[in-house]
């Protein structure tokens, strides 16, 4: 007992003076270590580890020649406003010329933007742009399922790649763990190239749970891109009975911004592959784009890899800067303290804050800590809401009917702080206002937890939210 005493000091001050991490997670971290001392050792071994100061995931390839196209624009966009297409949306030049600066996030004007909300139609527009692939496929997944979806998708690229299209394949190996490890051996010998993300030291035991590759991206020939909510599995079709119908939100884009989801792509499977593709000119040739659209779109990344959380840093200035209404969807909601004071005074300054989440948890632990911030940005005058119609998948954030961002990541700390993650800003009347007329059909599906119900929940559930809340760092 007294080794186990001094095994948790000497870790306590491990993680206070050596792993830098946030108060919040310092805190969660001890009152597990001296709550459980054996077993609290052991989750700190697979949970809490901190990678990022080994800056495993540098970007030094293009490092250089994206800083200086993104400065070069940010200072042009500064100094001639007569460059945003809509006079409105200079209320959002800051947060453009903060992604310029902090995330070599180039800003795209000419981009036609689809948006799905049910697998069926993704899939299928998925499978059209596979058949009409002459260069070549990317596709990263965190989740790849072997089942009837993941069967219809790998004869449409046996095809392909008898046809001499390039195919390569990327997925996380804690999202894929259930697949069997010759899964993937037909593509291969077709010539598929196949990668893994941080994949298991030993056999199927992962130890590394955090820092997951969590983006879902695909590019055909650099002129069609896909990025969004959606991974590859049946239940994400309405398939499975756990979940039933399946919403989600998912982008098509065409435009110059494919470029930005390309580069994204090869960041990650050449730290994966150990390869550089940017030496491919033609993987980041500039194609012709037939839909010639005008839709504003920021690609923007974050994760261990990068020293600031952009996504989060990118929802945080969106909250600041509305004026009128605020709408949020997220499977998980728990935000940090800037996140959750920035709705907080948002709602109480007058701007209409509205937030939906599932109805149903598939994460028990994160479904209650999600009800213990509601309640308190519900008493602060937002408007929240439970989806009834299935599970709600959908990641992003609308303001104003300007402006949005929506991709991989949830609302919560783990996407913003643990995971790799991409996501789509975009600037303009055309899409926004879709997304938005997207979470007004979803309101007619959803029940709004109003300050009367959230004050009658019972003794054990206002338990069982603090309890989930106090761990939500670690969640």
């Amino acid at each position: 007992m007294e080794h186990l005493i001094w095994l948790n000091i000497l870790l306590s001050i491990v993680i206070i003076f050596f792993q830098r991490k946030n108060p919040e997670t310092v805190w969660a971290w001890l009152l597990v270590l001296y709550a459980i001392p054996v077993a609290g050792f052991l989750l700190y071994l697979i949970f809490g580890q901190d990678y990022r100061k080994s800056r495993m995931f540098r970007e030094k390839e293009i490092e250089g020649e994206l800083k200086y196209a993104a400065r070069r624009q940010s200072e042009s966009l500064q100094q001639d406003e007569k460059w945003l297409p809509e006079p409105e949306l200079l209320q959002f030049q800051s947060l453009m010329v903060y992604n310029l600066n902090e995330g070599q996030s180039v800003l795209t004007n000419n981009n036609e933007i689809r948006i799905f909300t049910e697998g069926h139609e993704k899939f299928s527009t998925l499978l059209e742009e596979i058949h009409q692939a002459v260069q070549y496929i990317h596709i990263q997944y965190y989740i790849i399922r072997e089942d009837e979806l993941w069967e219809i998708l790998e004869e449409a690229l046996l095809k392909k790649a008898a046809e001499g299209v390039e195919i390569r394949i990327l997925y996380d190996s804690m999202g894929c763990r259930r697949r069997k490890r010759d899964s993937f051996v037909r593509l291969m010998e077709a010539g598929v190239q196949v990668a893994e993300f941080f994949p298991a030291v030993f056999g199927k035991l992962q130890l590394r749970l955090n820092y997951r590759n969590h983006r879902k991206i695909v590019v055909i020939d650099g002129r069609i891109g896909f990025v969004g909510g959606f991974n590859i599995g049946k239940e994400y079709l309405g398939l499975d009975q756990k979940f039933g119908h399946w919403r989600d939100t998912h982008l098509c884009i065409e435009g110059a911004a494919v470029t930005s989801l390309a580069v994204r792509f090869v960041l990650d499977w050449n730290y994966a592959a150990k390869e550089n593709l940017f030496q491919e000119d033609r993987l980041f040739s500039l194609p012709v784009y037939e839909r010639n659209g005008k839709e504003l779109v920021q690609i923007v990344s974050s994760g261990p890899d990068s020293e600031a959380e952009k996504i989060r840093n990118n929802y945080l200035r969106l909250i600041h800067l509305a004026k009128d209404h605020i709408y949020i969807q997220t499977p998980y909601f728990i935000p940090d303290e800037d996140i959750l004071d920035a709705l907080h005074i948002a709602a109480k300054s007058g701007v209409d804050v509205r937030i939906m989440v599932p109805c149903k948890p598939d994460h028990p632990f994160v479904y209650w800590a999600n009800h213990a911030y509601l309640g308190e940005l519900i008493q602060a005058g937002a408007k929240c809401y439970r989806y009834q119609d299935g599970f709600l998948h959908a990641k992003g954030m609308t303001v104003d009917g300007l402006a949005a961002c929506v991709g991989t990541a949830n609302m919560d700390i783990r996407s913003f702080r643990l995971n790799f993650e991409v996501n789509a800003v975009l600037y303009g009347r055309e899409a926004v206002s879709r997304l938005e007329v997207i979470f007004q059909e979803d309101m007619t599906q959803s029940i709004q937890i109003t300050p009367e119900e959230y004050q009658k929940r019972s003794a054990a559930v206002r338990i069982r939210e603090q309890v989930c809340r106090l761990l939500s760092p670690l969640l």
